[in-house]
């Protein structure tokens, strides 16, 4: 059996050849965040971890199942498929800062109206991505709603009350 062997004493250890923390700067839900960041640290762990943000859930950390969806500058991305370093400078929204105070999102609304919730784990990252899909402004019908949600996964299966909320906010007559 191999032992590790320190280095004798008075010698010079292995210098770490890790990268250093590089220094980033994130508006995350309208607030300001400078930040020192190691380069390999994904934007999903940044907004749990460092900025106690836990609505965004890390489900299979592989970008398949969509329960960390937040929005980059509007767009909806797979936060534990991205560098946190790569966002710098960008604003993101995560389910945190949707509602204003206490008026909920539209889509919160509805998520709650049409008891699309059951566990909740799925909820945060289908909402992100529903607001993203009606921004994108490529959803004009139910079978366009469905396919544009289908990078998220409920195992619960409310995916008939998911398509209801998702379907009243993105499909109603704008004025």
């Amino acid at each position: 059996m191999d032992a590790k062997v320190s280095p004798p004493p008075g010698s010079v250890a292995a210098a770490d050849t890790r990268p250093a923390p590089l220094p980033v700067t994130f508006h995350v839900n309208g607030t300001a965040h400078a930040l020192k960041v190691e380069p390999w640290v994904t934007l999903l762990d940044l907004l749990r971890d460092r900025l106690g943000l836990t609505g965004t859930k890390k489900g299979c950390d592989h970008g398949q199942c969509g329960a960390c969806t937040v929005l980059v500058e509007g767009q909806r991305i797979n936060s534990c498929l991205t560098l946190a370093v790569m966002q710098n400078r960008r604003h993101i929204t995560t389910i945190e800062g949707l509602a204003d105070g206490d008026l909920l999102h539209p889509l919160q609304r509805a998520f709650v109206t049409h008891d699309a919730l059951q566990c909740g784990y799925c909820t945060p990252g289908q909402i992100c991505s529903a607001v993203g899909l009606i921004a994108e402004g490529q959803a004009r019908s139910v079978d366009d709603v469905r396919e544009l949600m289908s990078g998220n996964i409920c195992r619960c299966g409310a995916y008939p009350q998911i398509l209801d909320a998702v379907c009243e906010v993105a499909l109603e007559p704008k004025p």
